[in-house]
C-alpha cells in the first residue's frame, strides 16, 4: 500500500511554527537560474518533491546543483545545454513549463513534453507560448512542444493575467534584445519573488507588484544570492489550522503585505488574527461566526488573480467554514475540478450542496467525524488534514505524495504543535 496519513483528531493545535520559502516562487527561480552567468545561491527554498524534480530537470540539461544547507541550494548552469526535457520528469509537475522562456531566451530554442501537475480543471499553456511568439518565438506542437527563434522586446497583452505564463513572459523579456512591456500580467506574491530575483541578477525590470511589467532586455545577468519568500498559501493554512482546531498557533515568519486578502476572508468567517512585526497570531476561542452581509444576505466567498483571494487557499476556506456557524456560498472561479474534494467532506458530516463544479454553500458548524480519504491535488489534500485534526476520532488519507508536493515535512511540523499525526509507510 502507498504512505499514508493517520490521523487522531479533536485536540486543539498550539505552538509556533514557521512557514516555509513559497514554493510557487522557488520553483520559477530555480528556473531562471538558467540566465545567469556564474552560481546562485538560493535560500529559504522547501524541501518538497516538486523542487526536486525541478532541480532534476535542471540537472538533466547539464546545470550543477548542490545542497549546501537544509534549505540553501547552489546552482551552476555554466554548462547547461539545450537537450530535449525529460518527459518522465515533465510529467510529474506543472512547473516543467517554467523552463521554456529562460531555455529560449539563452538557447534560441526548447523542446519540451505537456506538463503535468495537478489535475483541478483545464489548465492552459496558451498564454504562454502567446506571449513568446509575441517576443519572436515559432512554435511547433506536436507530441512535444518546440520553440525556436531570437528573442526581441515587444508590447505584449497577456490574454489572462497567468501566474506562470507572466513569469516565462518576464524570464523571456530579460533575455531578449530591447524593451518589452507586459500587460494584464499577474502580480502574485511569488510573481514580485521572481521579478526581485531576476534584478538581483542584473536585469531591469520595472512595474514590480503592478499588472504592467516593462523590461529592459539584454543585460548580461551574473550569479547571484537570494533569499525566497515566505509561502503566503502554508500561512494562511496555518491559520485555517489554528481555526478549526481552536488552538492557539504563532506563525513566525510572515510578509503582512501578502496577506491583506486572506486576512479579509477568514474575517469574514468570524477568524481574526493579530500580526505582531514578522509574526501572525491566531489567538485560541475564536468567533467562527459567518459574517452575514448588509440585509442578511448569504455572503459570498470567491478567489481572484492577485490581490484578490487566493485560489490555492479556496480548499482551506471551505473547511474552516464548515466549523463556523451561519452559511457561505463558495464561489471558485480559476478551476472547474477544484470544489470536488468536497464530497469527502460531506462524508465526514459536513453540511456542503455542491451547486455546480464552481460553487458550494456551506451551512455550519457541523460535528466532523474521522474518515478515509485520498488526496486528490496539493491544497485539498491539505485541506484534509486540516478536516482530519478537526475531526472526533481517526481518520486516514492516502495519496499523500500531492500533499508533500507543497508541505515540506509537514507531518513532523504539525507533530511539534501536537497534532497526532502520523507518516506510515506503504507496506
Amino acid at each position: 500500500m502507498p504512505p499514508s496519513f493517520r490521523v487522531t483528531g479533536g485536540r486543539p493545535l498550539s505552538g509556533t511554527i514557521r512557514p516555509a520559502g513559497n514554493k510557487n516562487a522557488a520553483l520559477p527561480i530555480l528556473a531562471a537560474t538558467l540566465l545567469a552567468d556564474g552560481t546562485c545561491r538560493i535560500d529559504n527554498i522547501p524541501r518538497i518533491r516538486d523542487v526536486e524534480t525541478l532541480l532534476a530537470l535542471l540537472q538533466h540539461v547539464g546545470a550543477t546543483v548542490q545542497w549546501s544547507g537544509a534549505n540553501t541550494v547552489e546552482i551552476d548552469t555554466s554548462r547547461a545545454e539545450p537537450r530535449p526535457l525529460d518527459p518522465a520528469l515533465c510529467k510529474e509537475i506543472r512547473a516543467s513549463i517554467l523552463l521554456a522562456g529562460p531555455m529560449l531566451a539563452r538557447f534560441g530554442r526548447v523542446t519540451l513534453p505537456p506538463p503535468g501537475g495537478d489535475v483541478i480543471g483545464r489548465r492552459r499553456v496558451d498564454t504562454h507560448f502567446l506571449a513568446l511568439e509575441r517576443l519572436g518565438a515559432d512554435i511547433t506542437v506536436g507530441d512535444a512542444y518546440t520553440l525556436e527563434g531570437k528573442l526581441n522586446g515587444a508590447d505584449i497583452f497577456l490574454d489572462e493575467p497567468s501566474v506562470t505564463g507572466t513569469e516565462n513572459a518576464l524570464m523571456a523579456a530579460v533575455g531578449a534584445h530591447g524593451t518589452t512591456v507586459i500587460r494584464n500580467a499577474a502580480s502574485e506574491p511569488h510573481v514580485q519573488d521572481l521579478a526581485r530575483f531576476l534584478v538581483a541578477l542584473g536585469a531591469s525590470i520595472d512595474g514590480i507588484g503592478t499588472n504592467t511589467f516593462t523590461i529592459d532586455g539584454g543585460r548580461p545577468l551574473k550569479g547571484a544570492p537570494y533569499t525566497v519568500g515566505p509561502d503566503h498559501i502554508e500561512i494562511g493554512s496555518f491559520m485555517g489550522l489554528a481555526a478549526v482546531t481552536g488552538g492557539a498557533i504563532t506563525i513566525d515568519g510572515v510578509r503582512a503585505d501578502d496577506l491583506r486578502s486572506t486576512l479579509l476572508a477568514f474575517e469574514r468567517l468570524g477568524v481574526r488574527p493579530r500580526i505582531d512585526g514578522a509574526k501572525l497570531i491566531v489567538d485560541a476561542g475564536q468567533e467562527r461566526r459567518i459574517r452575514p452581509d448588509l440585509g442578511g444576505h448569504v455572503p459570498k466567498l470567491e478567489d481572484g488573480p492577485w490581490p484578490a483571494f487566493p485560489a490555492d487557499l479556496m480548499s482551506i476556506a471551505i473547511v474552516v467554514a464548515t466549523q463556523c456557524e451561519g452559511l457561505l456560498l463558495i464561489f471558485e472561479k480559476l478551476f472547474e475540478s477544484r470544489l470536488f474534494f468536497v464530497d469527502k467532506l460531506i462524508g465526514m458530516g459536513a453540511r456542503i450542496v455542491l451547486c455546480d463544479p464552481h460553487r458550494a454553500v456551506i451551512a455550519g458548524p457541523s460535528a466532523l467525524r474521522g474518515q478515509v480519504m485520498e488526496s486528490p491535488d496539493i491544497r485539498a489534500g491539505m485541506a484534509m488534514v486540516l478536516a482530519a485534526l478537526a475531526a472526533q476520532g481517526d481518520s486516514v488519507i492516502y495519496n499523500i505524495g500531492q500533499v508533500e508536493r507543497g508541505y515540506e515535512r509537514i507531518d513532523a511540523r504539525l507533530q511539534a504543535l501536537g497534532a497526532q499525526l502520523e507518516r506510515r509507510e506503504g507496506r
